[in-house]
């Protein structure tokens, strides 16, 4: 099972301040014990098809692959047009996904905009998945729909953050070879919920994985090093290697870019030494 790294912690850096370059988010990375990236959509280059190239040959070249793009659609727009444009958007990042050779492209249902009812929110995300679904096939990256809580850049939480509702989302999606999920057990315990009962319910639909871990901090979860906080990754990697699962796992670390190469050293050590102990190195 290979694990890659997402850049949490140095997002303001790459997509606002831009005091980060990809080139220096890679080489930062390459001191990781990880196999791959985890891209952001924001960061990435996708109208420079040299560029993206180029990226791809340093990351290998530096042992590493890009398996992951994270992108944020947000299909609960209240205008037909305004969804029609989100559809179009990700299929563009669906595109463009094979020039990093990225394998697994998130998506989300979108925010929990006020006023939008349950069902038919419902009905719009997955008429806008299921569109996307010829276009992943062709271009052979697969969706992941992730149990989110809200984008960085976003006003509203996930529309399907509750675990009902995302269950729902998921059922209203037939199931595809090119679908699946990203299962993020830390988004359950934002959402106050059991992260091992989500993922009972949905292991045998786990594609990808964000590892993360929170910890309460004057009254509030913060993310923070993974192992050090409230998941139970022994009881998660157990469920994960019963079910069968052999897919990419990616570190979703921190918040302190301070600290941040130090935090993902750390936490990438303690998923190695977990995921060997369940045999899932």
């Amino acid at each position: 099972m290979p694990l890659a790294a997402f850049p949490k912690c140095f997002l303001d850096a790459l997509c606002v301040t831009h005091e980060m370059s990809v080139d220096e988010w890679l080489d930062l990375s390459a001191g990781l014990d990880v196999d791959g990236l985890e891209f952001y959509w924001p960061f990435t280059p996708w109208q420079d098809p040299r560029e993206l190239e180029r990226i791809r040959r340093k990351a290998e070249a530096q042992g590493r692959s890009i398996p992951m793009m994270c992108y944020s659609p947000d299909f609960t727009q209240l205008e037909a047009a305004d969804r029609r444009r989100e559809v179009e958007a990700q299929k563009q990042v669906l595109r463009t996904c094979p020039l990093l050779g990225v394998r697994y492209c998130r998506v989300l249902s979108g925010q929990r905009r006020p006023g939008v009812p349950r069902d038919l929110g419902i009905q719009w995300v997955a008429e806008c998945i299921q569109e996307l679904l010829p276009e992943a096939e062709r271009h052979r990256v697969t969706l992941v729909l992730e149990n989110h809580y809200k984008d960085t850049f976003w006003v509203y939480p996930e529309f399907a953050q509750k675990r009902e509702v995302f269950l729902q989302l998921l059922e209203a999606v037939p199931e595809h070879p090119h679908f699946g999920v990203n299962y993020d057990p830390s988004n359950a315990l934002i959402a106050g919920e059991d992260p091992i009962e989500l993922l009972e319910a949905v292991k045998h639909r786990v594609l990808t994985m964000h590892a993360s871990d929170r910890y309460f901090q004057e009254g509030s979860l913060k993310h923070g090093v993974i192992g050090q906080g409230l998941n139970d990754y022994d009881r998660i990697f157990r469920i994960l290697k019963e079910a069968g699962f052999a897919g990419w796992i990616s570190i979703e670390d921190g918040t302190d870019p301070a600290t941040g190469a130090r935090d993902l050293a750390a936490s990438a050590e303690f998923l190695r030494r977990k995921m060997r102990a369940h045999g899932l190195a």
